[in-house]
């Protein structure tokens, strides 16, 4: 793969037809260094965040050997790229042909559910010759509230309290390991999310009055992103460390986490060419069924900025808010941004959008036979980085969102 200083040097010397991806796999290196370093417990990997080997490959160098999947396609594909590597098969829901072959066929021991019939699914699919496993690692999902997080998740999966009390109490019995697990939803920007879900994870181990072998704290790890600047991650870790501590739990209970974004999206960028503009509409070779389908259909912000040879002069001359239009035929294929970009931006522009490790790949389609996207690695820092010299002051007063009481985070959540 051709490695380039960085975006501008892409635009001037290939003037590409086609979206490039800018990988910056040091990025992704780096925050898996960062969690292993600072997270007091096993990190899974959320592999539906990108599956593209090069992030498997950046992430085991940082010291990443667990991923969370989430369907036997993409278990299979972890287990060919990595042979050693421990999976958790974490959707709730699953068919018992795929749990079947994950743990005949792959090795994998770490199942999630949320629901009396998922259990029995994984106990009947794990079973030889009318044997039970004994060596299964079962993780019962509770529904847990999802208010500081941008993209709430909890209304799919998670076991309500009326029902886990049951559901924790027989898979215990059928368990080699129990866990306990959640998801605070995507892009937490408070650490008051982990406090409060933990708070009802313990309440609902309480209830059940059952020995927990393991918490998982799932996803959730925010990045940072125009409009959504979060906390230092070290307050989430601490966070979620106090909490930990203070659970009714055994001494050798392990604390997971199942971050995603936050270890892939400062790993790639997205260069796109202007086609046409049209007033405040920019008309781009990429969109909704390509690499930017969440600033279409959730109307996520993305940095961007323009490729030109004198970037300082771009920055300080007057900018507009643009919204984009894809490639495509599709009324729908549209950004809303706003994207703040020099007012003078014109056809055959290049504009780099950062932050699209996570997400961007993955979410992309061969709709209308606009799937065509190359790839180079760049050398320069992410737009945005929550690991690039994250720091916080000794002396900062520091306070839970949600929570009644002061702790030592940050001022203003």
């Amino acid at each position: 793969m051709e490695h380039l200083h960085n975006a501008l040097d892409l635009a001037r010397s290939k003037e590409p037809v086609d979206p490039v991806f800018c990988l910056r796999p040091f990025a992704a290196r780096r925050a898996a260094e960062w969690f292993i370093g600072n997270f007091p417990g096993k990190t899974f990997y959320a592999v539906k965040a990108n599956p593209s080997p090069w992030v498997l490959d950046a992430l085991a160098a940082g010291g990443i050997t667990h991923f969370d999947v989430a369907s036997i396609r993409e278990a299979r594909m972890v287990r060919a790229h990595s042979p050693n590597a421990t999976l958790g098969f974490m959707n709730p829901v699953k068919s018992a042909r795929a749990i079947s072959e994950a743990y005949h066929d792959l090795g994998v021991r770490i199942f999630s559910l949320d629901s009396h019939d998922e259990l029995d699914k994984i106990v009947s699919a794990t079973s030889t010759a009318g044997v039970g496993a004994t060596d299964l690692t079962l993780c019962v999902r509770l529904r847990v509230p999802g208010e500081h997080s941008t993209i709430p998740l909890a209304k799919k999966f998670g076991a309500e309290p009326t029902e886990a009390t049951s559901l924790l109490q027989r898979t215990r019995q059928v368990a080699d390991a129990l866990g306990v697990c959640f998801h605070v939803g995507s892009q937490a920007m408070s650490p008051a999310a982990y406090a409060i879900a933990l708070d009802h994870v313990q309440q609902a181990i309480v209830r059940a009055g059952v020995i927990v072998d393991v918490v998982d704290v799932g996803g959730g790890f925010p990045s940072s992103y125009p409009g959504m600047e979060p906390p230092p991650l070290i307050l989430y870790v601490e966070e979620i460390a106090r909490r930990f501590e203070d659970m009714s739990i055994t001494q050798d209970c392990e604390l997971w986490c199942e971050p995603g974004r936050a270890l892939s999206a400062e790993a790639a960028s997205l260069v796109v060419c202007v086609e046409e503009r049209k007033g405040n509409r920019l008309y781009i070779n990429d969109g909704r069924y390509g690499a930017l389908h969440d600033a279409s259909a959730i109307d996520w912000a993305f940095p961007v900025r323009v490729l030109r040879e004198d970037p300082c002069e771009d920055a300080s001359g007057p900018h507009e808010a643009f919204c984009f239009y894809g490639p495509t035929c599709d009324d729908a294929d549209m950004m809303e941004g706003p994207f703040l970009l020099p007012a003078d931006i014109r056809p055959g522009d290049f504009i780099e959008i950062g932050m699209l490790g996570a997400y961007g790949t993955a979410m992309r389609t061969d709709f209308n036979g606009f799937q065509t996207h190359e790839e180079v690695t760049v050398g320069d820092e992410p737009m945005f980085s929550l690991y690039k010299e994250e720091t916080l002051p000794d002396d900062a007063e520091l306070k839970i969102v949600g929570l009644g009481h002061t702790e030592k985070t940050i001022e203003q959540l």
